[in-house]
């Protein structure tokens, strides 16, 4: 029997919400746990080991300090993948980069405001090599599954490379723009079934641009639906911080 490929969750600047979304997987777990080593995965288990085959790595990169870890994560895993919204694009926590440091650092630490290491948010890829991302906030823990099904088979995970208005349509909701509101799923990825808008709010960019976004295009439709640039940049701000921060 060939050996299992012994795989750790680790976990930077996050709510550790798509390690729960993994967890969530209850019984189906147990069947994906048949085909792997999981020497360390703090939401699930005590068990701690430093030797791993495939990192799954949660959270966005907010201290200097934590390049170092990400590095050595890096060097020991032959597979790094970066899980959900804060590890593959940034996520909210970029929010804070369009304040000054002063600004947020006595937001959250308050008087302690000195005492902690920070700088500018950002996604794992801006300081490693990623060989793979799961997107979403949280993550869908059926993408998880069939991603980590295709890493076991050696191929490489696949992610879909339209926007969100295709599983719109699929779903049968009426556009957003149509009822007079903005919405990202113009130019975000898809592969979230459009929850989001299917349980009546809009798409907030989670899942990152996709790779075909026409960002020129969707300006103009935002202006012509009578929202203007400040509030579409607010809205592109919200998950999308480090890739679009010019917006």
């Amino acid at each position: 029997m060939a050996k299992k490929p012994k795989v750790a969750f680790f976990d930077f600047a996050s709510c550790e919400g798509d390690q729960l979304q993994i967890a969530n997987l209850e019984e189906r777990l147990l069947d994906i746990l048949e085909h792997l080593d999981v020497v360390s995965f703090r939401e699930v288990s005590s068990r701690r080991g430093e030797d791993y085959d495939i990192a799954f790595v949660e959270g966005s990169i907010t201290r200097l300090q934590d390049e170092d870890r990400l590095r050595g994560i890096r060097a020991q895993a032959k597979i790094l993948v970066a899980l959900g919204a804060c590890a593959c694009i940034g996520g909210i926590n970029c929010l804070k980069n369009f304040l000054a440091e002063n600004v947020y650092r006595e937001e959250v630490y308050g008087q302690y405001a000195r005492w902690y290491g920070t700088y500018a948010a950002r996604p794992l890829s801006a300081v490693v090599k990623v060989d793979a991302e799961i997107h979403g906030c949280p993550i869908d823990p059926n993408d998880f599954a069939r991603q980590v099904k295709e890493l076991l088979l050696g191929k490489a995970p696949s992610n879909p490379d339209y926007p969100v208005c295709v599983d719109c349509k699929k779903a049968g909701n009426i556009c957003r723009y149509d009822l007079g509101r903005p919405c990202l799923g113009i130019i975000t990825r898809a592969g979230c079934g459009a929850v989001c808008v299917t349980q009546g709010a809009h798409c907030w960019g989670c899942r990152g641009l996709s790779p075909h976004a026409n960002l020129d295009a969707a300006r103009l439709v935002m202006d012509r639906a009578g929202f203007g640039r400040k509030e579409a940049q607010n809205l592109l701000r919200f998950f999308l911080g480090h890739t679009a921060a010019t917006l």
